[in-house]
């Protein structure tokens, strides 16, 4: 099995995850998790990683519209400091602003309908995360 990456986008509620080909190439949605508590959902995550292989995570950083690190942020942060102490494994953050309002919109030009399908929304945000991780750090394949 070759090594994927997971990536996360952290909610109150839910947690979205999504998962790199095994060339670490393409993200796409996996789940969603709703959320129960720091310790259950830092559990959930951990198995999803161990059944996939996953060798690194990233997590989306929810930095306010001033780059600045706020209160959601710090949240973010803890979450990711548990998961990597359960885990072992690296934890990597990404900026994720503005990666709701690209799923709804990449959704929506798909044809599917957001409104009361937030837990499909929160997969693709974490696909969006995961896949601007992947394409700045492996350089694409040429023609």
């Amino acid at each position: 099995m070759k090594p994927r990456i997971l990536g996360l986008d952290v909610g109150d509620r839910r947690i979205g995850i999504a998962i790199s080909d095994p060339l670490r190439i393409t993200a796409a949605g996996l789940e969603t998790i709703t959320r129960q508590n720091t310790h259950a959902d830092v559990l959930a995550v951990s198995k999803l990683a161990e059944r996939h292989g996953a060798v690194q995570i990233v997590i989306g950083l929810p930095l306010n519209m001033d780059g600045s690190v706020g209160a959601q942020a710090e949240k973010t942060k803890s979450f990711g400091r548990k998961l990597a102490r359960v885990t072992g494994l690296s934890i990597v953050y990404e900026d994720e602003r503005l990666s709701t309002v690209s799923a709804i919109r990449t959704l929506t030009l798909q044809g599917t309908k957001t409104g009361s399908n937030k837990e499909l929304v929160d997969r693709q945000a974490a696909a969006i995360i995961l896949q601007k991780f992947l394409d700045r750090r492996e350089p694409p394949p040429s023609a």
